[in-house]
């Protein structure tokens, strides 16, 4: 650490985060601080997978725009380190809200949570990449289409089983691909347990878990977060927790038609046009994530026992997707 931080004073004491699936995070504390090491997981891994060196390179290049994620220090790439590569950033202080529904706050700071979750979501997708050294972070064109093929292959690779619905997505996804809004940074996993919220204000001091981030379409990765106001509750292993069936408005967290208007509001995108296509599109990427989930878990890769969750999943999640592709003219944000 003393090699890769400045200012470091150990000895040091570390502690693995609840969370971190696909590449195990650590907190270390220090005598000097409080700071956080991401490390590859051991063991073979899917092709172009737990990309640490990007989530180093995106962070970095956002915290110089002003956009708040955690302030990054180094990467080491040399695996006879620790292993595996990593990077060390700083430990940002703040909340971690697990369940979207956010217990223990009181309406009024759930629905300020919400904007300002929506408020972070569109200040990234109204960034410029090239303003902010990212244009050469991914291929701006194409990025849905390349999303498609690139789970498809991984899920095709991981499946332990046939899923009736995952081929069939992966016949009718192609084919049915919305227009492309121009071309953002997007984080891929965005969703409110992936930030850190101020201690004492309902403010993002950071967004977290930048491995899948790359440049696409905004809308995509916006309605990524919008699976939690149809994740059944009974689904657990996806990481999105469920608001179906509770009374929002008491709790205060706006309904899905409000938080898609604010978006639309703040970035001027038409989201609502295709919404059933890109529901379908996030419900069958994150099925294909759990199946490679579970592969890395019988193989004993796998950064938690959560892993174990993910098989059962991979099927109940394809035929949610299934049923907004069935209906994807009808789904508008209500």
């Amino acid at each position: 650490m003393a090699a890769h931080v400045e200012g470091y004073r150990g000895p040091a004491e570390l502690a693995q985060f609840r969370g971190g699936q696909s590449n195990p995070t650590y907190l270390v504390t220090a005598r000097s601080g409080r700071y956080v090491l991401r490390r590859k997981p051991p063991g073979p891994l899917l092709p172009s997978a737990h990309a640490i060196e990007r989530e180093y390179r995106v962070q970095r290049a956002l915290a110089g725009a002003g956009f708040p994620v955690a302030r990054v220090h180094a990467l080491e790439e040399d695996p006879t380190i620790l292993g595996t590569a990593f990077y060390v950033m700083d430990h940002v202080a703040g909340r971690v809200f697990w369940e979207p529904w956010m217990p223990g706050s009181d309406p009024g700071e759930r629905g300020a949570v919400y904007d300002a979750m929506n408020a972070a979501l569109a200040r990234l997708h109204s960034l410029d990449p090239a303003a902010i050294g990212l244009s050469d972070f991914g291929r701006p064109a194409g990025y849905v289409a390349r999303q498609v093929r690139r789970w498809s292959e991984q899920y095709s690779a991981s499946a332990a089983e046939p899923v009736d619905a995952m081929d069939r997505l992966m016949d009718w996804l192609p084919a049915h691909l919305p227009p492309e809004a121009p071309a953002r940074v997007v984080h891929g996993d965005f969703r409110l347990d992936n930030l850190v919220v101020a201690p004492a204000a309902p403010q993002i001091a950071a967004v977290l878990d930048w491995e899948l981030a790359t440049l696409g379409d905004p809308i995509a990765d916006f309605t990524y977060h919008l699976m939690q106001w149809h994740m059944p509750a009974e689904l657990r292993g996806a990481g999105t927790a469920s608001l179906a069936g509770r009374d929002l408005a008491a709790l205060g967290i706006p309904a899905l038609a409000d938080y898609v208007a604010r978006y639309e509001a703040r970035t001027g995108l038409a989201v609502r046009a295709h919404l059933g296509t890109y529901l379908a599109y996030n419900f069958f990427r994150m099925a294909a994530i759990l199946a490679g989930v579970a592969a890395r878990g019988r193989a004993g890769n796998a950064a938690s026992a959560q892993a174990a969750l993910s098989a059962g999943e991979v099927r109940p999640l394809a035929e949610i997707a299934w049923q907004f592709a069935r209906g994807a003219n009808s789904v508008t944000g209500s």
